[in-house]
């Protein structure tokens, strides 16, 4: 039978929950405090977009949508819609992805990332979320498919609003296990893991439904979407387009972290990390081909040759090329020869093509023909640019991982590397390295327990 060489923590000095706030806060201001010249171009111009969008979502609230959007009757959906949730969701993707290849599939390599990538998925959808109210005329009835008294059974957006609340709790739920880690609440992280498996299962299913719920949205839209984007098989589309997406997404990602903290990992966790990146490179591509085989079929049941010879039909074919046809030769140049930067930069180049695509159908091919075509306003354009700005600084994330890594390396056994609950592999003799003082030391420093 194989031996089983992970250890069971020792007890520590539990925090009190004042202690946990009190250290928490003092982490916040701590880590706001410059560390180095303020007035750089980055951050002088970043601040500057930040300032301007939280004026104008001040603006947005106070006076309505038409304050600072184009938005109308004819065209009640825009860019906000568009861009933060039709194609911001599709990115979050990778979570349910990865969940389902390591706690289903039992793709073991994968668990490094795992929590990170669930991680991101939570925080995606919450900010989500948030966007979401920008975009509604009357955000106080967003409650209304939950507890209003106008359920619509029949509706679409009722369904997708069932299914983006219950996942989001889902994701909730397997982050929570962290969180007690960090909270050091050994009772409650117990029964939190009790709950992960059944969340998994329960938060891959309601996954795939709410991708494909986004999809038939469109699907009523048959005669206000052009042809060349519309089809039966949207809600299948998205669904399938999440899965690449989501995969290039947190290939991007982790390629940036594995690169920032590249000094901070020992070399066996260097070599496991390219093995990683070119197995969901190879996952990736398989979803592109199933994807482009669809497209291909619906444009050639569609009979749509004549549309091709259009301004339309060219920018359509922008997207099937440099979206589809060109990730798929440099992802499978990239998994034949092992070259992991190649499949790194097609990552990006597959994201950039699934915004082109969920922006076609959602805003640009969206009533093609109207005289009075719908563009957004510079406004709105600001504040996407603010959410974006604001969403990719995690300067408190990064700090927080930087300074745990700095000091737990002295009290850290040597070569330990990080361990099962750090999403690395169980290390023997753990507990025993870090008992006693040296264990309550660790306690003390990095859950926030206020010192002694």
């Amino acid at each position: 039978m194989e031996k089983n060489n992970t250890v069971a923590f020792p007890q520590a000095k539990s925090p009190t929950g004042a202690d946990t706030v009190k250290g928490f806060f003092l982490f916040v201001l701590k880590e706001l405090k410059p560390k180095g010249k303020l007035l750089t171009p980055f951050n002088v111009i970043s601040g500057l977009i930040i300032l301007g969008g939280l004026v104008l979502i001040v603006i947005r609230f106070a006076y309505g949508l038409g304050s600072i959007t184009n938005l109308s009757q004819e065209y009640p959906w825009g860019i906000w819609i568009g861009f933060d949730v039709v194609t911001g969701v599709a990115f979050a993707g990778g979570a349910y992805t990865l969940c389902f290849v390591v706690h289903i599939l039992n793709f073991r390599k994968y668990e490094p990332i795992l929590r990170a990538t669930v991680l991101n998925g939570f925080l995606a959808y919450c900010f989500y979320a948030g966007a979401l109210l920008l975009d509604l005329g009357r955000p106080w009835n967003v409650v209304n498919p939950i507890i209003g008294n106008a359920f619509g059974y029949s509706s679409v957006l009722f369904l997708v609003a069932w299914h983006f609340l219950l996942y989001t709790i889902c994701q909730f739920v397997e982050v929570f296990p962290a969180v007690t880690e960090w909270l050091y609440w050994p009772k409650v992280r117990r029964y939190a893991k009790a709950c992960t498996t059944g969340a998994v299962i329960f938060g891959i299913t309601l996954s795939t439904l709410h991708q494909s719920g986004l999809g038939a949205l469109f699907v009523m839209a048959s005669n206000k979407i052009h042809p060349l984007w519309y089809s039966g098989n949207i809600p299948i589309l998205f669904f399938v387009s999440s899965i690449f997406a989501g995969l290039s997404m947190v290939i991007a990602e982790s390629s940036i972290s594995h690169r920032i903290f590249r000094a901070r990992i020992d070399p066996r966790h260097h070599a496991s990390f390219d093995d990683i990146v070119l197995g969901m490179a190879k996952g990736a591509l398989g979803a592109l081909f199933a994807y482009f085989f669809l497209k291909v079929i619906d444009f050639v049941h569609g009979s749509h040759w004549d549309l091709i010879n259009t301004p339309m039909g060219y920018w359509y074919l922008v997207e099937i090329v440099g979206g589809i046809v060109i990730p798929i030769v440099l992802f499978t140049i990239a998994v034949m020869r092992d070259n992991v930067r190649l499949a790194q930069v097609t990552a990006v180049i597959t994201a950039l093509g699934v915004i082109i695509n969920r922006l076609n159908v959602s805003v640009i091919a969206f009533k093609w023909y109207s005289a009075n075509r719908y563009y957004p306003s510079w406004a709105e354009v600001w504040v996407i640019a603010a959410d974006t700005r604001n969403l990719l600084s995690g300067k408190l994330a990064r700090a927080w991982m930087e300074n745990a890594l700095d000091d737990l390396r002295p009290i850290n056994p040597d070569n330990l590397g990080p361990v099962l609950q750090d999403g690395g592999l169980p290390v023997d003799g753990l507990a025993k390295a870090m008992g006693g003082n040296r264990w309550d030391e660790m306690a003390r420093l990095h859950l926030l327990t206020g010192g002694e």
